[in-house]
């Protein structure tokens, strides 16, 4: 069985983008790149949604870093009804029944399945109750004017256990969580 693991960049509100926001929020720092270098490092294969897809392919070519290169070579998959092809020579595309497919690929052995942002990807695999573990990297800002996607929304009430926590570049918080299923709730 390979465990699947989201991982999402967010705000202290809860969104997953800022629409005037830079990369990573602006609050990329040493501590920060090392986790993502060593994370990356780590042996996984990628699920990835269209759109998040296409928004790395438009990264200009001269800030394509190793980092970069290494994501678009990691074995994975890349859920879309509309493309047909993919530059990243490890990516296979898959058109249909996301959550039946992630579903049969958790009961594969291999090195665990691990989303890139794709909030949409990331929103039906929580309701399906299919994510062993949910990384959220906090950032230390609010968007109440100007953030969207919020990571939340759309989603069932769910309960989580804090597995661990870490402050990167002391202002970013790495925590790992694991999905308990429903909250407890008042009588």
């Amino acid at each position: 069985m390979s465990d699947l693991v989201c991982e999402l960049i967010i705000s202290l509100d809860g969104f997953a983008r800022g629409l005037r926001s830079p990369a990573y929020y602006g609050y990329f720092g040493p501590d920060f790149a090392d986790w993502i270098k060593a994370n990356t490092a780590l042996p996984h294969r990628m699920l990835i949604g269209r759109r998040t897809y296409e928004a790395l392919q438009g990264v200009p070519a001269e800030v394509r870093d190793e980092g970069w290169q290494r994501m678009a070579t990691t074995p994975g998959w890349l859920f879309s009804r509309s493309l047909s092809a993919t530059d990243w020579p490890e990516l296979k595309i898959v058109r249909d029944d996301v959550v039946g497919f992630v579903r049969e690929l958790k009961r594969t052995e291999g090195p665990e399945l691990r989303t890139l942002g794709s909030m949409s990807l990331v929103r039906q695999l929580l309701t399906s109750g299919l994510v062993d573990r949910l990384k959220l990297v906090v950032c230390p800002l609010v968007l109440p004017q100007t953030g969207s996607e919020p990571t939340f929304d759309g989603l069932p009430d769910t309960g989580f256990d804090l597995l661990s926590s870490r402050v990167l570049d002391g202002r970013v918080l790495l925590l790992e969580y694991r999905p308990t299923g429903a909250p407890p709730s008042t009588p």
